[in-house]
């Protein structure tokens, strides 16, 4: 593939210049900011982040902040999940949907105070929806960027390489639970979270100068634990069923159809924008739905869409696929209809190199 030509418009990150002295080899654009996408090789980087412990630089995974008397408001109002269990030290991941429940990001929010909320967004310019309902709504609410970097420690080692930089405290924290810990004199806000089943914490690293002393320090002191810069593994994620927004769902989906329905509790959601289509949607049910699929063979780069087909009708989609060396077979994640989507179905999938047979599944592999 060509290269990603360098502009201010596509922004680099606190932690870019450790990115580079580890050797990135490729690069993704997320949130308008450089994502590392492979260091050694894809199988290398997924076998390593199975195995010892990364550090990925994730400040993609950009903040928005909802801070004023309206922000529990205005929070409730992003999504059908029900907010009004959450405390001060608790993170939820909520899908954010529009006034037809479709999907418009599915970020992990943190709860700071009554009055202040983080919403740690995936690939979509969320800032300027939620801008747009405070100001439309005239609510009492800033909503703005603040400078705030994710760092993620990832795989079986994060719990020990977390521990050695912030503390053996760090490994008390609870699943998507957070607690600000002391590095060199500053607390920073850390999370037990992160994007792979393997485990680990992102730290929320507030200003920009911080980002490199902790990259470095987390570099120098998992030496022992065969540390190395890393990034979300598509394989790894893939096997796990863990969505991406942009790739495997968009605004044309609602929660249910991404299998996400078990975080909208509707009828709760007083508020919610799009509370009355996802209350018919939970009624009905979805006509199609998230699926894992398999495949034997090659396959070529799932770079589009690949059609499902039957008999020259479309039934769904297949959205990532990868090779997985430990299942030792193609995996993937795809949208299918519910006419094709129990488990064991054989599918037809049209991908850019002829038809493939692939078996439909109801669970993922981790």
């Amino acid at each position: 593939m060509a290269s990603i030509t360098p502009s201010r418009r596509v922004r680099r990150t606190p932690f870019s210049d450790g990115v580079e002295a580890a050797g990135v080899k490729g690069y993704t654009v997320y949130n308008h900011m450089l994502l590392a996408s492979v260091f050694r090789s894809a199988e290398e980087d997924y076998r390593h982040l199975k195995s010892a412990v990364q550090v990925w630089d994730v400040s993609c995974e950009r903040q928005v902040e909802l801070r004023g008397p309206d922000a529990g408001r205005l929070m409730q109002m992003l999504t059908p999940r029900d907010l009004r269990g959450m405390l001060p030290g608790m993170c939820y991941y909520v899908p954010v949907v529009d006034g037809t429940g479709g999907m418009l990001n599915d970020p992990v929010a943190l709860m700071l105070s009554d009055d202040r909320y983080w919403v740690s967004i995936a690939d979509s310019d969320l800032l300027l929806w939620i801008k747009g309902l405070a100001h439309a709504l005239y609510l009492d609410v800033i909503v703005d960027e603040p400078d705030v970097s994710p760092l993620a420690i990832q795989g079986p080692k994060a719990d020990e390489l977390a521990a050695r930089v912030f503390g053996d405290s760090v490994k008390d924290l609870r699943f998507f639970r957070y607690g600000y810990f002391n590095f060199q004199g500053q607390m920073m806000l850390v999370a037990r979270s992160g994007y792979s089943k393997q485990g680990g914490f992102e730290v929320y690293v507030e200003g920009s100068q911080n980002g490199m002393p902790l990259w470095n320090a987390l570099m120098e002191a998992g030496k022992d634990l065969d540390v190395h810069a890393g990034c979300p593994s598509a394989i790894e994620r893939i096997e796990g069923g863990l969505l991406s927004y942009g790739n495997d769902m968009t605004r044309d989906n609602t929660p249910h159809e991404c299998g996400l329905g078990k975080f909208c509790s509707t009828q709760a959601a007083i508020g919610c924008v799009g509370r009355d289509a996802l209350l018919r949607v939970a009624k009905e049910g979805p006509v199609k739905q998230i699926r894992a699929l398999s495949f034997e063979g090659d396959l070529p780069p799932c770079d589009r869409l690949w059609r499902i087909v039957e008999k020259g009708n479309v039934i769904g989609q297949v959205t990532s696929a990868a090779k997985s060396p430990d299942f030792d077979t193609n995996v993937a994640i795809g949208m299918v209809r519910m006419t094709h989507w129990n488990e064991g179905t054989k599918v037809q999938v049209d991908t850019q190199d002829g038809l493939r047979t692939a078996t439909v599944h109801e669970k993922f592999w981790i």
